[in-house]
């Protein structure tokens, strides 16, 4: 039997940890049903406007430019260098919105500005994509779930599917509350919020598994402590290199990918958090015994497959 050096108490703290969970979702629920999200072009449509400077330009001047000629909600970005700019209008379709961004920004600058590119992105095309990826991350946990039930047992899948649950709403909360623009880019940094959840869910699990079948006189709890205790080390370890990366591209990797990195941070904090106390906490809550993992008992002329 492997052991870990020191047994942590980690469901001492579960009704703390519980009650800290129900805060954040409460939170993240309000926030979602009163500010709901603020969607990017790719979900709600406008138009795209991509300059390139002479030199250098700071975005707040552009700004603020945009801004005193009648464009105060434009989402000005670097795109590929600090002279490449691309600008992100929610407005109607305008062949001529190019030009009227181009001579706003000419105005009082003695650099030469170059218009790239004049694009608009349908309502109709943000509309699929929005309900084409809420599809998708409903039929990924629904998947989730049924695998979870086969690997494991169906406590374990329910327990995995309300960590990922709590993950995702969290995550969705942060940008609510925060009233940062959600596009694709953070669409696809949820789906790997969820994958990176997982992942550390299942290592847990199959050590509370194997466990259970070693730890035969502990009970849930107990067996919980000692799981988590000898799984902590690897969580930490994949948790702090995997910030390490984040913090740097969400720092130095521009605006491009500022809230796709911010997304990933947020969630790899919660996940590596819901691994420890709502993915076991959801395993003591439901009461999961070492009954649950035996296989059931034979009958006269039956054969029963062993528990993989």
């Amino acid at each position: 039997m492997t052991t870990a050096k020191k047994i942590y108490n980690f469901m001492g703290i579960r009704k703390l940890a519980l009650a800290f969970s129900a805060v954040l979702l409460l939170v993240s629920i309000a926030s979602l049903a009163v500010n709901g999200l603020k969607f990017g072009l790719d979900f709600t449509g406008g138009s795209l406007v991509e300059v390139g400077y002479e030199q250098s330009v700071s975005l707040e001047d552009v700004r603020q430019k945009l801004s005193a000629e009648g464009f105060p909600d434009a989402v000005v970005q670097t795109f590929g260098s600090s002279r490449d700019i691309l600008i992100r209008l929610q407005v109607d379709h305008d062949p001529q919105l190019g030009d009227k961004v181009l001579e706003a920004l000419r105005a009082g600058s003695d650099q030469t500005i170059e218009l790239r590119r004049n694009e608009f992105v349908g309502s109709q095309v943000g509309e699929e994509l929005r309900e084409q990826g809420g599809l998708g991350m409903l039929l990924a946990l629904f998947m989730i779930m049924v695998y979870l039930a086969f690997r494991f047992q169906l406590k374990f899948s329910l327990g995995a599917v309300v960590a990922l649950v709590h993950d995702v709403l969290i995550v969705l909360g942060v940008f609510s509350l925060l009233q940062i623009e959600f596009d694709l880019t953070v669409l696809a940094a949820v789906l790997a919020v969820i994958g990176y959840s997982l992942n550390d869910t299942i290592v847990v699990y199959d050590r509370i598994r194997e466990n259970f079948r070693i730890m035969r006189k502990e009970d849930n709890v107990q067996v919980m402590n000692a799981s988590l205790s000898q799984t902590l080390s690897r969580t930490l370890m994949t948790s702090l290199t995997t910030l390490l990366v984040l913090v740097a591209l969400f720092y130095f990797g521009g605006e491009m990918i500022h809230s796709f990195a911010l997304a990933l941070l947020v969630g790899v904090l919660i996940g590596t958090y819901s691994s420890i106390y709502v993915a076991a906490n959801a395993l003591v809550l439901m009461q999961v015994s070492r009954e649950d993992l035996m296989p059931p008992e034979k009958k006269e002329g039956e054969e029963v497959e062993e528990v993989p």
